[in-house]
């Protein structure tokens, strides 16, 4: 009876954005599981799964694929999404199962191909360098032509909206809704605030590399020092020559740039050296040339305040 009725179920195409959402929590699925599983080993000597990696792996997602694919004809993503997989090479519209033949094929392509891809180079490392080599160059180009197919079969995909992977289209297995579908909502709201905010920190992130930020600092700090000290524009030199302008400490090797204000010979010389347009973080005064203080400043003046 179960056969009977789910042959009879109508078929709804699965949309293009539901197929896309579904390979990607799939992907997010594997990444947690493998996570998991490694924190097992934390205890363990480093580099214990690093031989047998690939082989785990296979394990794992065999055993994915047995709960999932095998059972349900859906992986864990496309439950989530209201998905399952059809067979596309019944000649009638009526929804019918996979059969065993693509589920051991989709076993193949998927778990059997990864774990091929990672250890295709060690089943023929132990050849001969000139037998490697080309058996080298024979794996890239079959990987280079595999890799064309993807991208061949992702633009017919997003014109006819079937078969979202290489190994589907192959198959013949097409994802439909399970139930009949209604509109899908989007918080367009959600949507346009991450957009802008994607782009007010992209455009930060290329701002913030042009944009002189001592320069920005010792400018604002001019303009502070401005409006909260202008009732002391009328100190002398030699009164303001008690500290260096810019770290506040007793000038060392005193040095001028044309203004009443006295600086350290290491900070100007450090900060005229960053910026050529240096200007005194007080009076806004250009740097044209560093001239030696020629009044001697006494030590013994700081205490007789």
């Amino acid at each position: 009876m179960t056969t009977k009725n789910s042959n009879s179920k109508t078929v709804t195409p699965a949309l293009r954005i539901s197929q896309l959402d579904a390979l990607e929590l799939n992907k997010a699925l594997e990444q947690l599981v493998w996570s998991q599983f490694t924190r097992c080993f934390h205890g363990f000597k480093p580099g214990l799964l690093a031989r047998f990696e690939p082989e785990v792996k296979a394990f794992l997602w065999l055993s994915l694929w047995r709960f999932t694919i095998y059972s349900k004809n859906a992986t864990v993503g496309q439950t989530i999404l209201n998905i399952q997989y059809k067979n596309d090479l019944s000649p009638k519209q009526k929804y019918h199962t996979l059969s065993k033949q693509q589920k051991l094929w989709y076993l193949i392509c998927t778990v059997g191909g990864r774990w091929l891809e990672e250890r295709c180079y060690d089943l023929f490392s132990s050849r001969p360098l000139e037998s490697f080599q080309k058996t080298k160059y024979f794996i890239n180009l079959a990987v280079g032509l595999l890799k064309l197919g993807e991208l061949l079969n992702f633009l017919v995909f997003l014109q006819k909206g079937k078969f979202a992977t290489l190994t589907e289209r192959i198959l013949g297995i097409r994802s439909v809704f399970c139930q009949p579908q209604s509109v899908r909502q989007i918080g367009f709201e959600y949507m346009n605030r991450e957009l802008l905010w994607h782009g007010f920190a992209e455009f930060l992130i290329f701002l913030l590399p042009l944009m002189n930020m001592q320069k920005l600092k010792l400018r604002l700090s001019s303009w502070f020092s401005a409006v909260v000290g202008c009732s002391n524009k009328g100190s002398s030199l030699a009164a303001g020559s008690k500290e260096c302008s810019l770290c506040g400490e007793w000038p060392t090797m005193p040095h001028t740039i044309g203004c009443s204000h006295v600086f350290c010979y290491y900070c100007i010389k450090s900060n005229y050296l960053l910026d050529m347009y240096f200007t005194c973080p007080k009076c806004g005064l250009e740097v044209h040339d560093l001239q030696p203080l020629k009044c001697k400043i006494e030590m013994k003046d700081v205490y007789t305040q």
